[in-house]
């Protein structure tokens, strides 16, 4: 059989970086996207294409930015392989109160986290139709539902990414495009370093489950999301330890 293909975007890091190691498990070929940090996901794809029997293609851009993009869908486009499943997961935090935020750093937030899955959205599902089949998952956040304090920006881009899948597969459900997004709460990955010990403490206590996910659940979870429910779209699906 023809191995499959998954683009991961944000993929140097915790959530991406684990995505992207449960598709190889799994014999998916992939396409990494990272903006900074390359040099991780340089070791990343040593890694799996050693341990598994996969290609790993890099590409090294703002996953915002439209030229870079096109780019990027351009050459998958012209290698002629598949691209069977999307997972839109670069995203980035502000802290702060909303008074004290610039445009700029609205904007930007607002780029990254939403932008860059219209983007990508865009110029994969004409490869996707061409195939009558596809999965798309988009990363949010429990903050996407719920809303969160001093996060304001962040809480807005996520429940934009919230409202844009379940619309979006609607749009292409009759195609065989499958759109879902999942809604993170406490992951144990970079973006949570700014914790000191006595806030994760407090933060873990307010956590059924007791702790933060695991970086690899997710991924793992966000494969299972994509691959293995053929009748499942237009879902925001909660992984946060019954925290919210």
């Amino acid at each position: 059989m023809k191995q499959k293909t998954v683009l991961i975007t944000g993929a140097s890091r915790g959530i991406g970086r684990a995505c992207a190691r449960s598709f190889a498990e799994h014999g998916y070929n992939l396409i990494l996207n990272c903006h900074q940090r390359v040099d991780y996901l340089e070791s990343l794809r040593c890694d799996l294409e050693s341990e598994y029997a996969i290609s790993c293609r890099l590409s090294h851009g703002d996953i915002s930015d439209e030229v870079y993009v096109d780019c990027l869908f351009d050459e998958i486009a012209d290698s002629k392989d598949s691209l069977d499943v999307l997972i839109n997961n670069a995203g980035i935090a502000h802290m702060g109160l909303l008074q004290d935020m610039t445009l700029e750093q609205w904007n930007r937030i607002l780029s990254v986290n939403l932008t860059s899955q219209f983007l990508c959205c865009r110029r994969a599902i004409p490869l996707m139709l061409k195939q009558h089949s596809g999965s798309i998952v988009n990363t949010s956040s429990v903050w996407g539902i719920h809303g969160s304090s001093c996060e304001t920006a962040y809480s807005a881009a996520k429940g934009g990414v919230n409202a844009f899948t379940k619309a979006l597969a609607r749009e292409l459900a009759p195609s065989g495009i499958r759109v879902n997004a999942v809604a993170f709460g406490a992951v144990d990955t970079d973006m949570n370093q700014m914790l000191d010990d006595t806030q994760r403490v407090a933060l873990c206590e307010e956590i059924p489950f007791g702790r933060m996910a695991e970086p690899d659940e997710a991924g793992d979870f966000l494969y299972d999301i994509a691959c293995c429910h053929p009748y499942l779209t237009a879902q925001i699906l909660t992984f946060d330890g019954g925290w919210m």
